[in-house]
């Protein structure tokens, strides 16, 4: 079994923190968003991966080469931002075994083992996650032995409320990437794109069964509010805590926080749900809800639903901020 993850984006969405880093090495938890995936797949067995990259692509190869010398890894450049299903198609010669193929700026809480254990009919598995606001997604629709029938995207009407999260497993290989021909010859949909979603409808039109699963859980890493959403999930099940190395002096801690080594706290107030990169300092503040990078400055701030990058400098400033790396903020003395 192989991996294939799309890293090309830009993450617009995240900018402007997203200028200097990939969205997908945004840090939650006090770890880059991308590692949790990565860890789940080589402890489900998966040692190849094809990474597809565009936009900071080197930064990617670095991180991979750096924290998982273990797995064998291979690069494609999508030069073009023509959607899911073209990212995709260019992992092809690399696809000669069943994949794995998940996007990395989400987080879920899945059991991926379900692929060892699949009846030899089942062509792959779409997991997807029971939303409220259907609206927002592409939603499955599935028959009565849970297999997709069809996606819609955004509907209106509450046909389904199982959103499409972006992690599939594929068996029926040939005829994925026979789907992705049929995509790439009819058209682009909304924006110009070729989308991942329409190969699995040809994949289903043409017979393959793909089998619907629930996640316990999914965060979506896509967006500022909801990296902070993330970040607090992860440190509520095991990811927080003052690491040996940080010095809290003064301080009033209310968990869940996550302190990394280095990091000096001194006076204020630290939590609920915020992290603390390494090296930062942070004085005489008071933060809730927020995630603040490696070698940062706070001092006299009270932030909250914040998202501070690496070796910035916030002075005086209440309420809530968002700044990229290597940014500085002064308020009232």
């Amino acid at each position: 079994m192989k991996a294939i993850i799309p890293l090309a984006g830009k993450g617009a969405r995240l900018r402007p923190h997203t200028h200097l880093t990939p969205k997908p090495l945004l840090k939650v938890g006090g770890r880059p968003v991308m590692s949790y995936i990565l860890d789940d797949l080589v402890e489900l067995g998966v040692r190849e991966f094809v990474f597809v990259i565009g936009y900071l692509g080197d930064t990617i190869r670095a991180y991979v080469e750096t924290d998982y010398p273990q797995v064998e890894a291979h690069y494609v450049v999508q030069e073009v931002q023509n959607g899911t299903a073209g990212a995709i198609g260019l992992a092809r010669p690399w696809a000669d075994e069943d994949l794995i193929i998940l996007f990395a700026d989400t987080i879920f809480d899945a059991d991926l083992t379900l692929v060892r254990r699949l009846s030899a009919d089942v062509g792959g598995v779409l997991w997807a996650k029971e939303v409220d606001d259907y609206g927002r997604f592409g939603v499955m629709i599935t028959g009565p032995d849970g297999t997709m029938q069809r996606i819609v995207e955004k509907p209106d009407e509450p046909v389904s409320r199982l959103a499409n999260i972006g992690l599939y497993y594929v068996r029926d290989r040939e005829l994925l990437f026979e789907g992705i021909d049929h995509t790439l010859s009819v058209g682009p949909g909304p924006g110009g794109e070729f989308f991942l979603t329409d190969a699995f409808q040809y994949m289903v039109d043409h017979g393959s069964k793909l089998v619907v699963e629930l996640v316990d859980g999914w965060y979506d890493c896509g967006r500022a509010e909801t990296l902070i959403v993330a970040n607090r999930h992860l440190l509520d099940t095991g990811r927080g805590g003052i690491a040996e190395g940080a010095n809290v002096t003064g301080a009033e801690v209310i968990q869940p926080v996550r302190i990394e080594t280095g990091a000096e706290v001194t006076g204020g107030r630290i939590g609920p749900n915020v992290s603390v990169g390494k090296e930062a300092r942070i004085v005489d503040s008071v933060l809730q809800n927020t995630i603040v990078g490696d070698a940062t400055r706070i001092e006299r701030a009270e932030l909250q639903q914040s998202l501070l990058g690496d070796h910035t400098v916030v002075t005086g400033i209440r309420g809530q901020v968002s700044i990229g790396a290597h940014s500085e903020l002064t308020g009232e003395p």
